[in-house]
């Protein structure tokens, strides 16, 4: 199995009154102050093979970027397990990995050698990389002055010049720009038909039902269906009209 999932929980501790500090996190120890239990992932099993894309949808909240983030070792599992074979790539929160005071090139350094790469192997990519991401004459410049779509573009450009065995997305894509998006959907479609497994989140069905062949739907941090993209898709798209149907007539 390229990727395996057992009995997967996340469970985080919520307290009344937002953040709190380390102080207040020690006091509230200390005094015994009761917070509330929050699954953002609870009983979750599934397997992906080798060369299969599967797709994970569900409203903002489901847990979808829990379990890519723990699918990709950030984080440890509350309960379960999780076991993936070969490089992984992933392309999560935007900005994710890179350091805001280095340079584009150092953050791709970087980037590459923690993905897997020895540095000259990076040397040899680098001018592919960068010609990709279309930051030549950004390159130099540190990262905390890119923009929103030009982090996306070099971290998008890394994850699928280390040849990974798992390529992960999250809804990083829908910053960039429609030429640059068009570019990535082409990578994403060369890197399935090359038999590589692709694990992608994404609010659009199209994306679901052009690029994967299953899909995963997440509710309130369960499994609530897995199986064929298009009837997954379908259902989710019917449960949140649904949804919306029903909250625009309470409100009425």
């Amino acid at each position: 199995m390229a990727l395996m999932v057992e009995d997967l929980g996340k469970r985080y501790w919520l307290r009344q009154g937002g953040p709190v500090t380390f102080q207040e996190t020690l006091t509230n120890a200390f005094l015994r102050v009761r917070s509330t239990p929050f699954w953002a992932l609870r009983n979750v099993s599934f397997q992906i093979a080798p060369g299969e894309s599967v797709g994970v949808v569900g409203s903002n909240g489901a847990g979808k970027t829990t379990l890519l983030r723990l699918v990709c070792g950030l984080g440890r599992p509350t309960k379960g397990h999780v076991r993936v074979t070969g490089r992984v790539a992933a392309l999560l929160t935007l900005g994710a990995g890179f350091h805001p005071q280095l340079t584009g090139r150092e953050n791709l350094y970087v980037s590459a050698v923690v993905s897997g790469l020895r540095r000259r192997e990076v040397k040899q990519l680098y001018d592919s990389i960068v010609e990709f991401a279309e930051l030549q004459d950004f390159i130099d410049q540190p990262f905390r002055t890119y923009s929103s779509g030009m982090q996306m573009r070099l971290g998008f450009s890394v994850a699928i010049h280390v040849d990974p065995a798992v390529l992960i997305i999250d809804e990083a894509l829908s910053v960039g720009d429609a030429h640059f998006q068009q570019k990535c959907l082409g990578k994403i479609e060369g890197f399935r038909r090359g038999g590589k497994t692709l694990f992608i989140v994404s609010h659009d069905m199209t994306v679901i039902r052009t690029f994967c062949t299953r899909a995963l739907w997440l509710k309130r941090g369960a499994l609530i269906a897995d199986g064929p993209a298009e009837t997954v898709a379908s259902q989710y798209q019917e449960a949140s009209e649904q949804e919306t149907l029903s909250a625009s007539r309470g409100g009425a």
